[in-house]
């Protein structure tokens, strides 16, 4: 790996918001099909397919449906499941993708109860360029 390759998996994007719900809840709005295809996507992009294996080495996947009328997936492994207060998972676009761990983009979301409901704290790392990182915060 040179070191540009090194400092295009540099990028990260954290992003904080307050769910109303205890953190039982909003684990399970997450990681439950039903649910994430209710509320997946920025504007505009619909969740019409969703599959999830929840236990680390178990797999998801998530079909986007463009404004295009396109459809990109999402996939990736699970490699912490910790309910109701953690997830760690790769994310990769386009199931043609190879999954490689490696230089896979990380996503970690961390649930907190907060007075409010909880906080959803999502660190999404290895992001390879500031244009996908841009999309990612919009969505």
């Amino acid at each position: 790996m040179t070191p540009d390759d090194k400092a295009a998996l540099s990028l990260t994007l954290i992003v904080r918001r307050t769910i109303d719900g205890d953190p039982d809840a909003v684990f399970h709005a997450w990681t439950d099909p039903e649910q994430v295809r209710q509320w997946w996507g920025p504007a505009g992009i619909r969740c019409t397919e969703c599959a999830v294996d929840l236990r680390v080495g178990g797999a998801y996947r998530i079909a986007n449906r463009l404004p295009d009328g396109s459809v990109l997936w999402i996939a990736g492994e699970f490699l912490r499941v910790e309910p109701p207060r953690l997830l760690e998972y790769t994310w990769r676009r386009g199931l043609e993708t190879p999954a490689d761990p490696q230089s896979s983009e990380r996503v970690t979301v961390r649930f907190v109860a907060t007075a409010g409901g909880s906080e959803v704290i999502v660190e999404h790392t290895r992001i390879a360029d500031h244009s996908i990182r841009d999309r990612h915060e919009a969505g």
